[in-house]
């Protein structure tokens, strides 16, 4: 027998009482379901999904193939740490190295975990390698790669490194989009620095995307330096830019590439590593690691996911659909929207700053069975599932015209 959603006030009251309150999600919806592209609350309403949790579920939420290779690894072994060699992970490892074009993966569980797992590499690459005392690593202003402590230390978000420190030291910020800025960074300290991480599109400053041609001058800079460059694909890999990965855009192959997100398919918390066999055999036995990196379900689920990108033509289907959606954004006739930008299915409207907030529309799309992200007080983030169609989105174009026209001129 099925068990019966709780309802909202049920829900919502247990989370209040015993769930530390570091998001702030809506209160008036609680979801319960998902399928595809649309989510269903414990009132049964059913909404459009334009945010697929951060880009976690490129595949669309539940994909039944993710789900069979789930099922069939669990009734076999979930976990035996890489304290023993299990039959899935080579299998895996192969398989993303191939597709992505790298010769050697390191596996982790989440976005931040790899992050970190770069930062040390990069660290231990500058003073095995380069011979630096004391490696410094360039990051940008706006930036978004997880909220660990050395993570906090590199933002320049106060909600992210407020009364968090003291922070670890060895980063330099500059301001994205900039190459004098790297330039000038690179030719006064280049001997003292490791690595540059960025994120090849902002996505929570808001789906900010560099001028066309900034990742391919970073990735020269960067060589001509002897600087190791590090993609932070986590929101934008797996077809979500209309590329397996959007530095490919620009034909960057970076020194390390960090993934998660997508690479699970929003089943589990997967994320990797990848880079050439040189720089990974860095790390040696007991110098990094996780109990739970390269488990046997992460493998299964992981090779499924991917099979579910490549088979269903998510990158081709991403590019060719988001350009469709910005081009119909823009045709919409409100005079609160200021800018629609993206790549792929990666994208923001920018609301004009006044009266009418980015959250207001937001409850607005909500009211009509959209759900999206509001991204500081003039952004809302448009993020759906790859397996979109064409028709769906013409449904979700409406409703997110209607929510801009709700409000006065």
């Amino acid at each position: 027998m099925e068990k019966k959603p709780m309802t909202l006030a049920e829900a919502l009251a247990l989370e209040k009482e015993f769930v530390a309150p570091n998001y702030h999600p809506l209160d008036d919806v609680i979801l319960a379901k998902a399928e595809g592209i649309f989510v269903w609350d414990t009132e049964g309403k059913k909404y459009f999904d334009f945010l697929s949790s951060y880009s976690a579920c490129n595949q669309g939420h539940l994909d039944p193939r993710i789900r069979t290779a789930a099922i069939a690894q669990l009734e076999k072994m979930s976990l035996c740490s890489r304290a023993f060699r299990n039959d899935m992970l080579g299998p895996y490892a192969k398989k993303l190295c191939l597709l992505l074009g790298f010769e050697m993966m390191l596996p982790m569980n989440t976005g931040a975990e790899a992050v970190e797992t770069a930062l040390k590499l990069a660290r231990r690459w500058g003073k095995r390698v380069k011979k630096i005392q004391e490696p410094q690593i360039i990051t940008c202003e706006g930036n978004f790669h997880g909220r660990t402590i050395a993570i906090c230390s590199m933002s320049s978000d106060p909600d992210v490194y407020d009364d968090f420190g003291p922070f670890t030291p060895g980063f330099i910020k500059i301001h994205y989009n900039n190459i004098p800025a790297l330039e000038e960074v690179l030719r006064k300290n280049s001997s003292q620095i490791a690595a540059m991480i960025l994120e090849p599109i902002q996505g929570e400053a808001g789906v900010v995307v560099p001028d066309r041609g900034y990742l391919y001058q970073v990735a020269n800079l960067c060589k001509r330096y002897n600087v190791l460059l590090i993609i932070d694909e986590i929101q934008t890999g797996f077809g979500r830019t209309g590329k397996m990965l959007c530095c490919q855009h620009e034909g960057v192959v970076p020194d390390i590439v960090c993934v998660a997100k997508a690479l699970s398919g929003g089943f589990y918390p997967i994320s990797a590593v990848l880079a050439s066999r040189k720089l990974l055999q860095l790390f040696n036995a007991g110098s990094h690691g996780s109990t739970y990196g390269g488990n046997p379900l992460a493998c299964a689920i992981a090779m499924a996911s991917l099979d579910a990108i490549v088979d269903d033509k998510l990158c081709e289907k991403s590019a060719e659909i988001g350009e469709c959606f910005r081009n119909k954004l823009r045709e919409i006739k409100s005079p609160l929207l200021e800018e629609v930008r993206g790549l792929g299915l990666m994208n923001a409207m920018v609301i004009k700053q006044g009266k009418v907030r980015a959250w207001d529309i937001f409850l607005a799309m909500r009211d009509l069975g959209l759900l999206a992200k509001p991204t500081h007080e003039h952004i809302i983030r448009l993020t759906p599932p790859l397996c979109i169609s064409l028709k769906q989105l013409g449904y979700a174009l409406r409703i997110i015209e209607r929510a801009l026209q709700s409000f006065p001129k």
